[in-house]
């Protein structure tokens, strides 16, 4: 279960309590989910029975009670524990493998995507006028609008007429290139006065990199550290991140088209591939947090790790010599379509193209 399906899953438990007539409150659009903190326990925590006591004219954990009953009727959840103040504390059935990469296949490239609108609206995304700046605030307005964020992108200055073309900045962010907006004043996602995002800026012109490798080398460097604007990023070897995740997806796309010539296609099943699967299965909290962290680094990074545990699991996909295909083959199939979906949506997300072929 991911975290946005629980939340969900909790979501429908506030509802039905109402429904019920066991709480007298407007049911929240959205209720949120997260590692428990200090002091909690389980997978995950949320502060939904906090947020509704005081409407609800009920003590905290008395709401937490009531929703604690209904969340233990859902399969997926094992435990429901109310610690603290009322925060409820879940425990979750582990996903099976074959789960996992069926959320994801029929998700595709969207899986992490958070359909319903973010009840916090609106994001200010505010950068100076500076190639690496521009960059990072249109990844982040990207990631963003995944999450259910409508982001507007507000730039201290006019940005040079060869970037949008030639950096494939996001026609569909709502821009303000307003100077008289406050940049220094504090905020989290979602504030109206955003603080301007400030990474550390390129030492030299990226454009001549051409669009994927330029977006790369401004966005996988921490936004403290100064980015290497090389043609290392273009090199098609090892060493080179953006090149290991494109690699690791073409390969995974390259199989499909091997195993349809052999008569045989993906099928979700057990498979024995800890490293992917967990990868894969943080996907969507890397998406949260990189909007959380304004740091789309976060998320070249994952997709680099997912990229380096999917090469190893490639291996074993296809049947050796006259070996038929078998549910294993099936089973390993889909888990190498699921980890290209999820490398394919990442590099969508950071603005760059994930090729079928290299």
């Amino acid at each position: 279960m991911t975290p946005v399906e629980l939340s969900r899953t909790v979501l429908h438990a506030v509802r039905r309590a109402v429904d019920e007539g066991e709480l007298c409150v407007t049911v929240p659009e959205r209720v949120v989910v997260a590692p428990p903190g200090p002091g909690g326990c389980g997978d995950y925590a949320t502060p939904v029975a906090l947020q509704l006591a005081r409407a609800a004219g009920e003590s905290p954990h008395r709401v937490a009670g009531i929703l604690r009953a209904r969340l233990l009727q859902e399969r997926r959840i094992t435990d429901v524990v109310v610690t603290g103040p009322g925060f409820l504390n879940l425990r979750l059935r582990g996903d099976t493998s074959a789960d996992l990469v069926a959320e994801i296949l029929r998700c595709g490239q969207r899986y992490g995507h958070i359909t319903a609108p973010n009840p916090s609206g609106r994001l200010l995304l505010r950068c100076p006028a500076e190639v690496r700046a521009v960059v990072v605030a249109d990844a982040l307005a990207r990631v963003a609008r995944s999450q259910g964020f409508v982001p507007r992108f507000a730039c201290d200055g006019p940005v040079d007429p060869q970037w949008p073309t030639a950096l494939g900045l996001d026609s569909d962010t709502d821009t303000d290139t307003d100077s008289d907006t406050d940049t220094d004043s504090a905020q989290h996602p979602g504030d109206d006065t955003a603080p301007a995002l400030r990474p550390a800026p390129a030492p030299a012109d990226p454009l001549p990199l051409g669009r994927d490798a330029a977006r790369w080398a401004l966005l996988y460097p921490a936004g403290h550290d100064r980015p290497r604007v090389t043609g290392e990023h273009l090199v098609q070897r090892e060493s080179n991140p953006l090149f290991r995740v494109r690699y690791a997806h073409a390969r995974t796309r390259a199989l499909l088209r091997n195993a349809a010539d052999l008569g045989f296609h993906p099928e979700p099943g057990p498979v024995d591939a800890p490293s992917l699967l967990t990868g894969l299965r943080d996907h969507p909290r890397v998406l949260a947090a990189t909007v959380a962290d304004r740091a789309p680094d976060r998320l070249a990074r994952h997709l680099v790790a997912v990229a380096d545990a999917t090469l190893p699991a490639l291996h074993s996909v296809l049947p050796l010599g006259e070996e038929k295909p078998s549910a294993a083959h099936r089973a390993r199939l889909a888990l190498a379509e699921a980890a290209g979906t999820v490398l394919a949506g990442g590099l969508s997300l950071l603005g760059i193209d994930a090729p079928a072929h290299l």
